[in-house]
């Protein structure tokens, strides 16, 4: 059937979605119509009824807020979104919200987010697909393979991470990442060229892709021509630039006031009329649309789908190792034994927490065969690296190690789409303080559910020389702060090895774990039924109880050698308790919290070297916060970190303040 009944049927939807919730952003979804259409039924390879089918290509919408386009294509492809569904778009509790979130609706790939960050975590999603590939392909066996599209505007062009995650995918030749780039040069507050004048077609070139132009976002013949020129590159990463008219159709066509607000029923109508759409009724589809849709869609789909699963089928009986190693990648359900870790990590042995992590996650490693480690350049600092390993690269699309670069944003965003794809177990991080630049990321990490790990090194003022500026202070407290995130800060191997259990086995959090910079004692004899409770006696108190110092981290050494002084000065009941993640505590029962921090004992002193902030929920109002409530210093650490008073002498005279009050 001719495609313009079709597309004028998209178009309408979005406008009767947008005008019943008046609420929404019609421009991009009208203007990209066609190009959404061309790339549904002629390219995409997706199937209603697997909708997780895991070799289907990937769709990540990073304008988000053209949602509504997207809607109405799964709704049409026969996912399970029906029109009543649509008509509640941005609703309570609808299956429409006004933005994709991956978690609530059929078909959506990937929770956009704010702008920009669409695109790097499609380019994790053609990194996954690249490593499995070559991981788990046989001459005749294409278990993974399939393409990442893209459709992104003007904003996420402006936005950073956008380009530090172009710039990876050109270096890494990531050629099955297509982007459509919907160029209406309209903004939210006016032209763009307001605000932006850059030559995007030149910079991308400059990153190694393939750049194509659509002169005409209307002409879904040129549009075709363009998605099979970039199937065909197969080293660089493709850039659809696709000139469209935001809001086409409505009299304000080409401005900003159709960017962000409804048509209206006056306009919509007009609207509607300009596309040939001659139906009066509001959210109608013409049968000759749904069968385009079926055949085109849903049909193709299922050939594609039903030739993988022959395949798969024969894989299963010729390679049964792989296809049993596949299954269980693809599965998320991943186990760690910590036993070899524990039984190297002898009591005394006196080890940076990165150094302990870099042994944890050699033996990750070599349990995990789809875990891969990276680092945003830091690889010698945050101990990152699995020994034997190479880089991931054009030239070994298998290597385990991952160089981001200079990227802490994207290499989030990257995390999240390698993730998502399913099939591996990523950790990467950087210094504690950095962590400032990736938390928008994060966010949409635990929003997500992605179970990432960001091993994050020096982790207090005992960075010492960097001085201030790289001093972590108030970034633990940031990080704590995010919902569904564990933040964990081991006090020595034992904790740290559990602590790297507790983030491989997460199928539904993130984990970010907090590392030293200079060496701590292995005193803790913790064990993981300890560590994942979040909070434990580490040391109890040799008379009856009447007074808690609570610690993490390097300070728990601290906190069991004022202990040890307050002894000998007959202060017997003082209990030191470790409390290496906050969120797993409070996660416990009553029951347990109670028995760790009796509410009968409110003299309380806790020992970190960071910021104060969330610490009196433990301690309460009267207790004592051992803390750094300032900016760092510049100095080496045996300097820094008696000047901040975090000595047993400091400890031990806080800790009586307490009994004199």
């Amino acid at each position: 059937m001719d495609s313009t009944l079709s597309i004028a049927t998209i178009r309408s939807l979005v406008i009767d979605m947008i005008n019943k919730a008046n609420s929404g952003h019609p421009g991009m979804a009208i203007g990209s119509a066609p190009a959404l259409y061309t790339l549904w039924t002629k390219e995409l390879r997706v199937f209603a009824d697997q909708p997780k089918w895991q070799n289907r290509d990937r769709f990540v919408l990073a304008s988000g807020h053209a949602c509504a386009l997207l809607y109405s294509l799964l709704h049409l492809s026969g996912y399970d979104l029906s029109m009543e569904d649509l008509k509640q778009f941005r609703q309570w509790e609808s299956k429409t919200p006004g933005h994709p979130e991956m978690r609530i609706t059929e078909g959506v790939d990937a929770s956009s987010g704010p702008l920009g960050q669409g695109l790097p975590t499609a380019v994790g999603m053609a990194i996954a697909e690249k490593f499995l590939a070559e991981k788990f392909n046989k001459d005749g066996f294409d278990v993974v393979d399939h393409y990442t599209y893209v459709l992104c505007g003007d904003g996420d062009m402006q936005e950073g991470v956008t380009y530090e995650g172009s710039s990876l995918a050109g270096h890494l030749a990531l050629g099955k990442l297509i982007v459509i780039y919907d160029a209406n040069n309209v903004t939210l507050d006016g032209p763009l060229s307001y605000s932006f004048s850059e030559n995007v077609k030149k910079r991308y070139e400059a990153m190694n892709w393939q750049v194509i132009e659509v002169a005409d976002g209307e002409d879904i013949n040129a549009i075709s021509k363009a998605i099979k020129k970039a199937k065909r590159e197969k080293f660089k990463p493709s850039l659809i630039i696709n000139h469209t008219v935001i809001g086409r159709g409505s009299a304000k066509e080409g401005t900003n006031a159709v960017h962000g607000a409804p048509l209206g029923a006056e306009d919509g109508k007009r609207a509607k009329q300009s596309y040939g759409f001659d139906y009066d009724e509001e959210f109608f589809v013409p049968e000759e649309v749904y069968d385009d849709f079926k055949k085109n869609v849903y049909t193709r789909s299922k050939r594609a789908f039903n030739k993988w699963f022959k395949m798969m089928s024969r894989y299963r009986e010729e390679y049964p190792e792989d296809y049993k190693a596949y299954e269980a990648a693809i599965s998320g359900r991943y186990y760690l034994d910590i036993k070899p870790l524990l039984d190297q990590f002898q009591p005394g042995m006196s080890e940076a927490t990165r150094n302990t992590s870099l042994t944890c996650i050699q033996e990750v490693a070599k349990q995990l065969p789809t875990f891969i480690s990276g680092t945003a350049d830091l690889a010698s600092s945050t101990k990152t690296t699995i020994k034997g390993e190479e880089r991931f690269s054009p030239e070994n699309y298998a290597g385990r190690n991952m160089y981001f670069g200079i990227r802490e944003f994207a290499m989030v965003c990257i995390m999240n789409g390698i993730t998502l794809h399913k099939g591996i177990k990523i950790a990467a991080g950087g210094f504690l303080v950095f962590s400032d630049y990736f938390k928008a990321g994060l966010r949409m990490a635990c929003l997500q559910e992605l179970p990432i790990i960001l091993p994050l090194s020096h982790d207090s003022i005992a960075v010492g020389e960097d001085g201030p500026t790289h001093q972590p202070v108030e970034q633990l407290a940031s990080l704590r702060s995010m919902l569904d995130l564990l933040v964990i800060r081991p006090a020595d191997a034992n904790e740290m090895a559990c602590a790297w259990k507790i983030a491989v086995e997460s199928q539904s959090t993130p984990t970010a774990l907090i590392l030293t910079r200079q060496n701590v004692e292995n005193c803790t004899n913790a064990a993981y039924e300890d560590v994942i409770r979040g909070a434990y006696i580490v040391s109890p108190e040799q008379d009856e109880l009447d007074g808690i110092i609570i610690a993490t981290g390097s300070e728990v050494e601290l906190a069991l050698k004022t202990q040890k002084e307050l002894f000998a000065l007959g202060y017997k009941g003082v209990r030191v308790v470790s409390m290496p993640c906050t969120e797993l505590f409070d996660a416990q029962n009553s029951e347990y919290k109670d028995y760790i921090l009796p509410k009968s004992c409110r003299r309380r002193m806790s020992i970190e070297m960071a910021s104060d902030f969330g610490w009196y929920k433990y301690i309460g109002l009267d207790g004592y916060a051992m803390c750094v409530n300032t900016f760092g210093s510049s100095a080496p650490a045996s300097r820094v970190i008696p000047e901040y008073g975090f000595t047993v002498e400091n400890a031990v005279q806080n800790y009586l303040k307490l009994c004199d009050e």
